[in-house]
């Protein structure tokens, strides 16, 4: 996780602000350049959030329903670019974060009708695109709203059942059936 957050700084810094990569991040800098090209207002690191009513508000207001960070965002009139960069494995690649960030570009940037995204497995000169367009924002709300109000029952029973995934290995409840050391 530290060699993650490390890397997204400097990948932040260099696409920000020009500072040069450290040596031992250099090998990224093939994949990052042809970001630089990309036309528009760019944003890095840059924190939106959504109220219950999916409208925007504040990334630290009191009413904020979802709230995410895209790593890069650059907004050219109706077209919007995402990009989110990886430093795992790209095994089990999933672009439900691109598309969450892409329901909240929407809610941002109401000029935005075209979203071209992707994930950037870096360290395994990975690129996974997607496309979203402003018409398909319920079709991509459909694919969150079930497991929300999973979340929601859960949270208002306090009724927290277990779910086998690969992550039992990182779970700190060690008294669960499907915990497993690391």
């Amino acid at each position: 996780m530290l060699y993650g957050t490390a890397v997204h700084k400097a990948l932040e810094d260099y696409v920000r602000d020009g500072t040069p990569l450290a040596k031992n991040y250099q090998m990224f800098k093939p994949q990052v350049d042809p970001l630089l090209s990309i036309a528009g207002s760019r944003y890095c690191e840059h924190e939106m959030a959504l109220d219950y009513d999916r409208k925007p508000c504040g990334f630290h207001d009191d009413n904020r329903w979802v709230r995410g960070i895209v790593d890069l965002l650059v907004v050219d009139g109706d077209t919007a670019f995402i990009v989110d960069y990886k430093t795992g494995s790209n095994k089990y690649a999933d672009p439900k974060q691109l598309k969450l960030m892409a329901l909240m570009t929407y809610a941002h940037f109401p000029s935005v009708n075209r979203i071209k995204a992707a994930l950037l497995f870096v360290a395994k000169n990975v690129f996974i695109p997607e496309e979203y367009f402003r018409a398909d924002i319920s079709k991509l709300w459909a694919e969150f709203l079930p497991s929300v109000e999973r979340l929601k029952l859960a949270y208002e029973n306090d009724v927290w059942p277990a779910q086998p995934n690969s992550l039992c290995g990182w779970c700190p409840v060690s008294k669960c059936k499907f915990y497993k050391e690391r």
